[in-house]
């Protein structure tokens, strides 16, 4: 039987192959074993064994080649070379992905393939395959660009006290003293807080009276991996469009899309197109860039939060390494009225009806109630909407949705019962809505019939038996915007309010623009309103208006000037003046914006009416065992700490926000809880012994919290030395220096034979290991001031020879 030589990929000496036959099948084996672990760790691709079949044939070489598929790197796959065609298995060519058809031969031809196109160098081993997108069975690449990790959020314990004051004194005695306060704690994912507003006021040739009444109290607990918010005291329950809110004193359970604020709830949408080569891609919409990055060849799906609301067009751009661009053109529409396929929104409500808000600080309802509401996105175009309520003697029930018709606009409607006390009601609620980024258009209207009640009806005024908008608006940059609006509201017993209104607005260069809008009554048609304004941005941050004014028969005209206080602290002011209408006079303001508050003082004289008033707002937090005071913190903060070290400049999202007090303490506020808010601060501002851990960090705080930040700074005892040897010279540059037997890295001698040292004792004993053999040195240390000190030149001997 004649025998078979097959020719290697490699080229080897004669007498080598005939010397070394057996070294020569082992080096192939191991060498393909060893391809195979390389591919596998390259790519996701498995490199097929030379023992899955005779890919060769009579007279063919194996061969382990760098592969590229489309641009894509594939690591090494195993081939056979037949003179001047390569082949492979069919199963390996499935692997990456090519399209045969059912019971193609077996080995496969390369250049046989449909759309294939070869570059084999032998030189490098290497073949590089381009293949149409037809002929290839690729994973779908996903590109979200709206995936960005949720931060792990933190709170230190501590007290936070708001608060808003402001008083005034008018003609003779009379005087108001106002004062609303919250306080609140906090710790962890909790925080308690409780509002309560007081007043003191009096009138002329009479006493003071003082009143005062509690607002709210809360005590709530945030679960942000399960985006679930538990609230215990006084809350307000969750309602939709087509129904009403009520404020209880109870238990809330409820769904809570802020604590994941990186995350979308509004359907994505998806553009989706394929790239033969590994390729640039790049998202317009309605013109401006939204994305750029990397694809690899292959079909390919982009999903993006888009920055619009309704339609608009989108552009896809794919730049592929030979520079040929090819352009995908898409519509969309964008809602914030759906959620995304299978995502819920849900709030669960019990307790008591808090009555005479504002007036009374414990008036609840005898009886108690629960409402239920829900909404669950049943697709990308349609999400399901249901509310709930019931009370004594009143259940009440209703369902509806919102759709999306592709490019459409957006319907929307809902059905609802109730019961109460034996007498039955109904609403009925439908609406559409459509805009771009030039027309606008929707209308909306809800119906009620029978005794339609719900729980808030029970406590106040009934449902309106019907109620109803209508708004149209066209805006063009040389036409500017114009708009219509209708309005229509009637309640039981009562008359019916029809308003019309129509407005025009457009910018006049970039520093003033013109708006003119009228108002009108269609039931008392004597009910009129029309007003012509005009506005300035000038210079200094100093914006001013003028306007008439036409109401009900009377002619005003107002003038006004103001300059808002600078974000980072600074003075503002606002004057004004007005001319008719029996109130003729004016106003004046000075406002104060310091790093602990905002502070107020005006007058106002406006007819007989003349007062004079001030006001003041602000924070007081308690954290770490000290006090801060701040501007008012209505979300979160951070107490940033530089261990003790004074005078250091701090920075909220690269803007100078204030420095570090004598203890090394700043309060920095405003921070967005559950968001990455960076600070960082000026190393070059630091002393020079300290080591730093970091200058940058970011901020997570949990709901209405405030979190400790440190960046690390230690006190280090630290001394540049300058190191000679016996005859006075400078040691050689990298020699290894260790201080009192530390273990680590050795400190390295630098020109001139100075080395840095750091955790010195009062005695240290230096160990040096210069190229040329060993040598030892000691010095004391002693640390006066922040200075780092310069010793030296200290004199190292060399050891000792042992015999």
């Amino acid at each position: 039987m004649a025998t078979r030589r097959r020719k290697r990929s490699r080229h080897f000496h004669a007498s080598a192959e005939r010397l070394l036959p057996l070294l020569l099948l082992s080096g192939l084996a191991s060498f393909g074993a060893q391809a195979e672990k390389a591919a596998a760790e390259q790519g996701p691709w498995l490199v097929a064994s030379a023992a899955e079949g005779d890919i060769t044939g009579p007279g063919g070489s194996d061969l382990y080649l760098e592969l590229s598929l489309n641009g894509n790197p594939q690591g090494l796959v195993h081939f056979g070379l037949r003179g001047r065609e390569l082949w492979a298995s069919a199963s390996t060519l499935r692997q990456l992905g090519f399209i045969l058809p059912p019971g193609a031969s077996d080995p496969v031809r390369l250049d046989g393939l449909p759309g294939v196109k070869l570059a084999y160098d032998a030189v490098r081993q290497s073949l590089d395959i381009n293949a149409s997108a037809e002929a290839l069975r690729l994973p779908t690449t996903v590109v979200d660009t709206s995936t960005i990790a949720t931060p792990k959020a933190s709170a230190s314990p501590g007290l936070l006290l708001n608060y808003d004051l402001y008083g005034t004194q008018g003609r003779g005695s009379s005087t108001s003293l106002n004062a609303l306060a919250e306080v609140r704690a906090f710790s962890g994912s909790s925080v308690f807080t409780s509002t309560m507003m007081s007043r003191a006021y009096r009138s002329d040739n009479e006493g003071w009276t003082h009143d005062s009444v509690r607002l709210d109290t809360t005590w709530s607990r945030s679960f942000p991996d399960d985006m679930l918010t538990l609230r215990v005291g006084d809350t307000t329950t969750a309602s939709l469009p087509w129904s009403r809110s009520t404020r209880i004193g109870g238990i809330q359970l409820s769904r809570n899309f802020s604590l994941q604020p990186y995350r979308t709830t509004t359907p994505l949408p998806a553009f989706l197109g394929a790239a033969a080569l590994p390729s640039q891609v790049e998202l317009y919409i309605n013109g401006l860039r939204q994305y750029t990055g990397q694809v690899p060849a292959g079909p390919f799906q982009l999903n993006t939060v888009p920055s619009i609301n309704g339609a608009g067009n989108a552009q896809v751009v794919l730049t592929d390494a030979f520079g040929r661009a090819t352009t995908l053109d898409f519509s969309l529409y964008d809602t914030q009225r759906l959620l995304q396929e299978g995502l819920s929104d849900w709030s669960v409500d019990l307790g008591m009806v808090r009555k005479s808000y504002g007036l009374r600080s414990n008036d609840y309802g005898s009886d108690p109630a629960a409402t239920g509401t829900w909404r669950y996105g049943v697709s990308n175009s349609f999400t399901l909407e249901a509310h709930g309520e019931t009370t004594k003697g009143l259940v009440k029930g209703g369902v509806g949705g919102a759709w999306l018709f592709g490019q459409s606009g957006v319907f929307t409607g809902a059905v609802a019962h109730s019961s109460y006390r034996g007498e039955q009601g109904s609403l009925l609620n439908l609406g559409y809505s459509w805009r771009d980024n030039q027309f606008n258009f929707a209308v909306e209207g809800t119906r009620t019939r029978g005794e339609y009640r719900d729980v808030a009806s029970l406590y106040g005024s009934a449902p309106p038996r019907g109620s109803g908008r209508a708004s149209i608006g066209y805006s063009t940059k040389d036409f500017g915007s114009v708009g219509l609006s209708y309005l229509y509201l009637r309640y039981p017993a009562q008359e019916a309010t029809r308003l019309a209104s129509v407005y025009w607005f457009r910018a006049i260069g970039k520093s003033a623009s013109v708006n003119v809008s009228l108002n009108q009554n269609l039931v008392n048609r004597r009910e009129r309103s029309l007003f012509v304004g005009f506005t300035w941005a000038l210079d200094g941050n100093i914006t001013a208006s003028a306007g008439v004014q036409r109401d009900n028969g009377k002619t005003v005209y107002t003038a006004d000037a103001q300059s808002s206080a600078p974000g980072d602290g600074g003075i503002g002011w606002r004057a004004g003046l007005r001319q008719g209408g029996g109130q003729n006079g004016g106003q004046a303001e000075i406002d104060y914006l310091g790093r602990y508050g905002r502070a107020m003082a005006g007058i106002s004289v406006l007819g007989d009416n003349r007062f004079a008033y001030a006001g003041a707002t602000g924070s007081i937090a308690f954290m770490g065992g000290q006090p801060f005071a701040s501007r008012r913190i209505d979300d979160a903060f951070a107490v940033v700490s530089t261990d003790g070290i004074a005078g250091v400049p701090v920075k909220l999202e690269n803007r100078d926000i204030g420095t570090t007090d004598d203890k090394g303490m700043l309060l920095v506020t405003p921070l967005r809880s559950y968001q990455n808010n960076q600070l960082s601060i000026d190393p070059m501002q630091l002393p020079a012994d300290v080591r730093i851990e970091r200058v940058r960090t970011l901020a997570t705080p949990s709901d209405r919290a405030g979190t400790l930040v440190r960046f690390g700074i230690t006190p280090v005892s630290a001394a540049a030395l300058l190191l000679v040897d016996e005859a006075g010279k400078p040691l050689p540059l990298g020699s290894r220096v260790r201080a009192n037997g530390q273990g680590g890295e050795p400190a390295l001698v630098g020109f001139d034979g100075a080395v840095y040292l750091e955790s010195l004792q009062a005695h240290n004993t230096l160990d040096v290991q210069m190229p040329a053999g060993a040598c030892r040195t000691s010095f004391d240390y002693r640390k006066e001031g922040a200075a780092v000190p310069q010793i030296g030149p200290l004199r190292c001997t060399r050891e000792a020879k042992t015999p």
